[in-house]
């Protein structure tokens, strides 16, 4: 059984198969996993994790074992999976710096079921190009970017992942989108997130 309980879905079926997966039921595990988990895929592996599949793994692990004591609706859920997706890169991040390797990004991206060579080279030049823009933005900035746009996270929702106030994480991004405008020498916003009101 498939069921999406994501941007389409009513909260009623949110939170019907939040109940289920509570009660341990398979099909509800798995769409809350096919729901979120590719979100939080890409959000680690833009924001540097060196195997984002097995730390995407990892933070459902906690999510799972955890929905017991989560309380909230959907948009709260989700401002719940990145609280665990950011900490655990997180705490990658110094591990691998502890380990004498403190590089954030990869320069290369993991494209193995890439359906030809040419599309996997046009995606890695645009991967590329957007990791140099974002990796010239200080961390904090960096940070509310890629929850905005990988994440699809709202400025109060990362305002929750990142343990700031809302008008911080407005600030921050007004600054980000400041800096990849003059980096990229356009008149215009690069991306749809100038507004201070976005939610």
């Amino acid at each position: 059984m498939s069921v999406r309980v994501g941007d389409g879905a009513s909260a009623h079926s949110f939170e019907s198969t939040l109940a289920a997966a509570r009660q341990g039921s398979g099909w509800a595990a798995t769409a809350l996993w096919n729901d979120y988990a590719p979100a939080v895929a890409a959000f680690v592996h833009v924001r540097g994790s060196r195997e984002p599949d097995d730390l995407t793994s990892e933070v459902f692990l906690v999510v799972f074992d955890s929905l017991q004591t989560f309380v909230g609706g959907q948009a709260e859920f989700r401002s719940f999976v990145f609280s665990i997706a950011y900490r655990r890169l997180v705490d990658e991040l110094r591990m691998r710096t502890r380990r004498g390797t403190p590089e954030e990004w990869r320069a290369d991206t993991d494209r193995r079921h890439s359906p030809s060579a040419e599309d996997d080279a046009e995606a890695r030049i645009g991967d590329a190009a957007a990791q140099r823009l974002l990796d010239d933005l200080p961390p904090d900035q960096r940070d509310v970017m890629v929850l905005r746009i990988i994440g699809d996270l709202t400025i109060e929702q990362v305002a929750e992942v990142l343990g700031k106030r809302e008008g911080a994480v407005k600030a921050l991004q007004r600054r980000a989108l400041e800096n990849l405008r003059k980096k990229v020498g356009a008149t215009r916003t690069p991306v749809a997130l100038s507004g201070d009101s976005a939610k």
